[in-house]
């Protein structure tokens, strides 16, 4: 007797969902397509692009210098590192070290603040994602998108900096823009990974700056692998295929008088990009119905 009231239930809920699945109705918070998660987020670019914008324009407000520490922070990083290092390196040092390191200071920059605030982004908007319904994705990308505007004026001041340590400008200098292209699709993917992640685990924002340190000081920011691990052949190979190594060293051989880069480094970096993103995307779309939840 119970069992048939159960199952006469149970069909009642099919036929009800089935015939609001005809009629275009979902139900409340549930998670799209794929295809559609996108285009929704998509539809919204202008709220992404302004809300970039907004927070570009605030974070520094504060300061008596305001936009001026969007290039002052790493300018003070990279002669702190550039000294010291310049100074442990000694002879084996590469040419033209200050730009080398200013190269890596400045962009490896951008990796991490889309790393740090792509983690934050869900968890750190909580009363918007609960009291809105928007594709939780457009937070995310926001964040990224506001790193790379951010990104814009380093670049300049990047680009001043090498001319004024006596780099000559030339034609390589335009590959930046299909290089920031490829690492900003990778940083958009590392972006979305953490914020999933955070989500579940609410302490990995606190293990995220050990991580970006770490990374630091693996990634080629201050050294070049061929240079400094000439004795460990093996070393170098994983560094090969080291995503933001290669970016790096693409950066420099554009840039830089006495740089050069295997062009095998642009398929590295293409297919880690492309890679990351998929991967961050399916990631985080897959988590879509939790973000927002009372925690």
């Amino acid at each position: 007797m119970h069992k048939n009231a159960f199952e006469q239930e149970d069909t009642f809920r099919m036929t009800v969902a089935e015939e609001a699945e005809k009629y275009g109705l979902h139900r409340v918070g549930a998670r799209p397509t794929l295809g559609n998660y996108l285009k929704q987020t998509w539809q919204r670019r202008e709220f992404i692009y302004e809300l970039a914008k907004a927070r570009v324009q605030s974070q520094n407000q504060k300061n008596r210098l305001g936009m001026v520490w969007i290039v002052l922070k790493p300018t003070f990083n990279a002669l702190m590192y550039g000294f010291i290092f310049g100074v442990l390196q000694g002879d084996s040092k590469a040419p033209d070290f200050p730009v080398f390191v200013i190269i890596g200071v400045f962009l490896f920059e951008f990796f991490t603040t889309s790393m740090n605030g792509g983690a934050r982004s869900i968890t750190g908007n909580k009363s918007l994602v609960q009291s809105l319904a928007f594709p939780r994705l457009s937070l995310p990308v926001a964040q990224v998108t506001q790193n790379f505007l951010t990104l814009m004026p380093m670049l300049l001041v990047m680009f001043i900096y090498a001319m004024i340590l006596g780099t000559t400008p030339k034609w390589t200098w335009f590959g930046i823009i299909p290089l920031l292209v490829l690492f900003t699709t990778f940083n958009m993917g590392i972006a979305l990974i953490c914020a999933r992640i955070t989500v579940h685990v609410r302490d990995f924002t606190q293990i995220l700056p050990l991580i970006g340190r770490v990374l630091f000081y693996t990634s080629g920011v201050l050294f070049s692998a061929d240079r400094l691990l000439s004795h460990w052949p093996w070393m170098i190979a994983i560094f090969d295929v080291h995503p933001l190594y290669q970016t790096l060293q693409i950066a420099r051989g554009m840039v830089m008088d006495q740089s050069e880069y295997d062009p095998w480094a642009w398929w590295v970096v293409a297919s880690w990009a492309l890679l990351t993103l998929v991967v961050g995307l399916v990631y985080f779309w897959k988590a879509e119905e939790r973000y927002g939840r009372a925690n």
